[in-house]
């Protein structure tokens, strides 16, 4: 692809690019944002380095590529609801998308992409790893394609955010979704199963469920899938949740790593 306004470097074959030559807190073109949006559908992950953003500078910029949606498992910040706080340090017991996952696949309709800032990071460590779910599912043998494409999963958000709330009237969304799904942009066939939030596939007895998912989620985690991202202070990562699985590596305790996400809907 022609990139006018920006530059992209791939960081993999398969999956990962970071772009160059941008200052996401202002405000962009719409050939910048056109351009952006090429970037993401190409390498489903995209990368930037040196930025300083406002809240609502994230916002903004999260806007330009859909409707920004409200996370159904946790609370936002109080006066911007769209933000998520993701924060870790030595109080923690545990941190966020330390399983691989694709963000909220438990919705109705699962958002579109995530975007996160971090200001905060530590000396070493706290890498986030990124998976292919295109390069995932064309490496299945064509027989096993066909046996997964009809079938659904469903998808439950209650064992992941039940521990993280107090109150018992609350419920958290369990969907099916397609065990193979098609990109609405890109039109290629993608895995959509991960291993935090897909409980069973649908039309499958338990145990060859549980077999099945099992065989998935460790071929998924194949590193010829993957791209792996070390943070600086002022880094972003914007990911495509469609096509993609992501794992946040919690192997810098007691340090702080600290920052916002906003989720664009799907």
């Amino acid at each position: 692809m022609v990139y006018e306004t920006i530059e992209v470097r791939p960081m993999t074959r398969r999956i990962g690019a970071e772009i160059f030559g941008i200052d996401l807190s202002t405000r962009l073109s719409a050939q910048t944002v056109d351009e952006l949006r090429r970037a993401l559908t190409q390498h489903q992950v995209i990368f930037f380095r040196d930025q300083a953003l406002s809240h609502k500078d994230h916002i903004r910029f999260g806007r330009r590529f859909g409707n920004l949606a409200i996370h159904s498992g946790v609370a936002g910040l109080p006066d911007y609801p769209e933000i998520v706080a993701i924060h870790a340090d030595g109080s923690s017991k545990y941190v966020a998308g330390e399983t691989w996952h694709s963000d909220l696949s438990c919705d109705a309709k699962p958002p579109m992409g995530s975007i996160l800032y971090l200001h905060t990071v530590p000396e070493g460590g706290g890498d986030t790893v990124f998976a292919s779910m295109y390069a995932a599912y064309d490496a299945l043998s064509r027989p096993m394609q066909e046996f997964l494409e009809p079938l659904t999963a469903t998808h439950d958000g209650e064992h992941v955010y039940r521990p993280l709330v107090n109150d018992p009237a609350k419920r958290f969304p369990c969907n099916q979704h397609p065990v193979v799904r098609v990109h609405p942009v890109s039109g290629r066939k993608c895995l959509y199963v991960n291993s935090s939030y897909t409980t069973k596939i649908d039309q499958l007895p338990k145990s060859e469920s549980d077999a099945v998912l099992n065989f998935l989620y460790v071929h998924c985690m194949n590193p010829n899938f993957q791209a792996r991202f070390r943070w600086r202070a002022g880094s972003i990562a914007f990911w495509d949740n469609r096509c993609t699985q992501h794992q946040a590596i919690w192997d810098y305790f007691p340090e702080v790593r600290s920052g916002y996400r906003v989720t664009v809907g799907g």
